[in-house]
């Protein structure tokens, strides 16, 4: 029987830095974006994310000015006062939220503004796109606390 690659997962992420970080480096951009979309659905078929939520809870989206103007607009409130209530400046001068875990994530894991989340949240784990590629420092961070992005890179590697 094949040993499930999600059991110790975050263990096993740590000890495969190095080899993600050189497997990201040397890459075929082609094969690799070709293999990604089948490699992204099969992920998110075995993985739950309302059972993780680790990236609601440990880590910000950015909020960019289109997405602060519709949540605030959702959430009936001035967009200062939005800003004001739950972001603040990152030292790459983005908006993030103030605290973590996510002010927007329920106790159930659903989000409470996820018609209108930003679109860092709609498009994470970025799994089906070139950004695994394009920033690995952020797949490989990523890598640490999505099993899902874990997974891809295990599939990718092997």
């Amino acid at each position: 029987m094949k040993q499930d690659i999600l059991i110790n997962w975050e263990k096993k992420s740590e000890e495969n830095q190095k080899k993600y970080k050189n497997f990201l480096k040397r890459a075929d951009k082609n094969k690799v974006l070709k293999r990604l979309p089948d490699l992204h659905e099969e992920a998110f078929e075995k993985i739950d994310c309302l059972k993780c939520a680790n990236c609601c809870r440990n880590f910000s989206p950015r909020f960019k000015t289109p997405d602060i103007k519709r949540i605030a607009k959702n959430l009936k409130m001035k967009e200062g006062v939005f800003i004001e209530t739950y972001l603040r400046l990152d030292e790459d001068g983005d908006y993030v939220t103030k605290s973590s875990p996510c002010p927007f994530l329920g106790e159930d894991n659903y989000c409470n503004i996820y018609e209108n989340r930003p679109s860092d949240c709609h498009r994470f784990p970025y799994t089906d796109e070139d950004v695994l590629l394009k920033r690995p420092a952020i797949t490989l961070k990523n890598s640490t606390f999505c099993p899902i992005v874990y997974y891809v890179l295990e599939k990718l590697n092997s």
